[in-house]
């Protein structure tokens, strides 16, 4: 059973990474699924409930290093449910802990390319970052994704106009701390975009 889960997995991960997370699935009997990709989570954790186990969930249109850093992600939360219930914070001091120590085997087998193993260990000593969206791993991890139409947000100059996947256009606004602060041009409504978000460049606004 643990050799057919590795199968499924090697084509998602690291194929040195499946072997680990299959013994994590079939020791925490956690019901694990790999979804169509989700424009708002990489990935998420369902806690027990109503006699159902523990649920993971990760997108299937991640590369491989992002699908492996975001299933450790969900596995740390299941191991701080289970030590801590729902009494402390989702990604306070003790998911991090646990996140952190997951993560060793991974980095002591050098599973992930260099850059996106610094961005970790970097991610991994910074308490302030609040998750795995933290913006220098993303930018490492997104390095390994197949060839885009699409560019980053942050990479087109101020006031560009940009169409999203739905079709709505935007123009780019100013920076406000970590989010580009956008107009919806379709209706007038502003918008907060993570600055690597995935757009289409419309035309240059003036």
């Amino acid at each position: 059973m643990i050799v057919e889960k590795e199968k499924v997995l090697s084509q998602y991960m690291p194929i040195d990474a499946a072997p680990i997370i299959a013994k994590w699935i079939d020791y925490f009997q956690c019901e694990f699924k790999i979804s169509k990709g989700r424009a708002t989570k990489l990935g998420d954790y369902r806690h027990p409930y109503k006699g159902n186990g523990h649920k993971i969930s990760v997108n299937n249109n991640l590369n491989a290093y992002a699908f492996l850093v975001t299933t450790v992600h969900e596995f740390a939360h299941l191991l701080t449910w289970n030590d801590h219930k729902n009494r402390v914070k989702p990604h306070g001091t003790e998911w991090k802990y646990n996140f952190k120590r997951m993560m060793v085997p991974f980095l002591e087998q050098n599973i992930f390319p260099d850059d996106v193993k610094q961005a970790i260990i970097s991610y991994l000593s910074n308490p302030s970052a609040a998750s795995c969206t933290d913006l220098k791993l993303s930018r490492a991890l997104k390095k390994y994704d197949e060839l885009l139409d699409a560019s980053r947000l942050e990479e087109l100059p101020l006031h560009a106009v940009f169409t999203i996947k739905d079709g709505r256009q935007f123009k780019k606004g100013e920076k406000l701390r970590k989010r580009y602060r956008c107009v919806c041009l379709d209706n007038g409504n502003i918008y907060l975009f993570n600055p690597l978000a995935e757009v289409t460049l419309a035309a240059t606004g003036t």
